[in-house]
């Protein structure tokens, strides 16, 4: 297993487990490996997994809702008797 296909698996499963979808965590997991490729070193040593899995969550955060936060519908006030 090489080390990008480690991080896309890694990545998706854990936003799959914050409740994203699995469309938007397959896109996060892009995004992360598209990171990963671009960075020369991690933030503190051994801690490249940490930078792009933050990377993929704040790019799901704003892309896209979780799978348990959807839109709510709008509410039908009741009618009052006269």
């Amino acid at each position: 297993m090489s080390w990008e296909s480690f991080i896309e698996k890694n990545v998706r499963e854990a936003l799959v487990k914050q409740g994203y979808t699995p469309a938007i965590a397959q896109v996060g997991a892009d995004e992360a490996i598209a990171l990963y490729r671009r960075m020369s070193q991690g933030s503190g040593k051994g801690r490249i997994y940490d930078d792009v899995l933050r990377h993929a969550r704040l790019w799901a955060e704003k892309y896209g809702l979780p799978a348990r936060k959807q839109k709510p519908k709008a509410a039908i006030a009741p009618r009052r008797r006269q």
